[in-house]
């Protein structure tokens, strides 16, 4: 049982019997004395992929869901299909485009540190490490002497997600970027 002032962004707690994903958190701390801190959470069903909103007091508890974490790497995309590979037996597991959404942005063949979250054996959603390394495939010329300047310019990425950069790099370059945010950090 986890307590609701316990819960971190990708936790999974059962709610009415069914896998929960948190995906935002937020403490609100009341103005009047006495009164509990409120914490709004964005959970998303496992099974269906929707969004649900609750507020919560500290004290509240949620069961913790029967979830087993694999480390599996990214293999190949098969038409709408993404397939995973278990690092240690081998075991396949495919998601959808859909199941996804934006974590597609991040991943490329042979991405390894990705975690895969299992129920009964079924996959039903994967952990993303916190920064790639992903390759930059377009962006404006680089301006000599740049790299003074905090100024950035756009470059569009090796998985087709555009990003922020500084305006010293070029194309062929590799960069780091956050999972999370998605923004630049670092030059590889």
């Amino acid at each position: 049982m986890a307590k609701a002032s316990e819960l971190k962004r990708g936790m999974v707690v059962e709610i009415n019997g069914v896998p929960h994903m948190v995906k935002h958190f937020d403490a609100k701390s009341p103005s009047s004395r006495g009164a509990s801190t409120l914490y709004k959470v964005r959970f998303t069903n496992l099974k269906t992929g929707q969004k649900l909103d609750e507020s919560l007091k500290g004290d509240d508890y949620l069961k913790d869901s029967d979830l087993v974490r694999v480390k599996v790497q990214f293999s190949y995309v098969d038409g709408e299909s993404y397939i995973f590979m278990n690092m240690e037996d081998y075991t396949q597991y495919t998601l959808s485009l859909d199941d996804l959404d934006d974590q597609v942005n991040y991943l490329t063949e042979g991405l390894e540190g990705i975690v895969a979250l299992l129920i009964d054996d079924d996959i039903f959603g994967i952990e993303l490490p916190s920064s790639v390394v992903l390759a930059i495939i377009e962006t404006a010329p680089a301006i000599k002497g740049a790299t003074a300047s905090g100024r950035t310019k756009t470059a569009r990425l090796v998985t087709g997600i555009e990003v922020q950069v500084p305006e010293y790099l070029e194309v062929d370059e590799l960069i780091k970027v956050n999972t999370e945010t998605g923004k630049y950090m670092s030059r590889v």
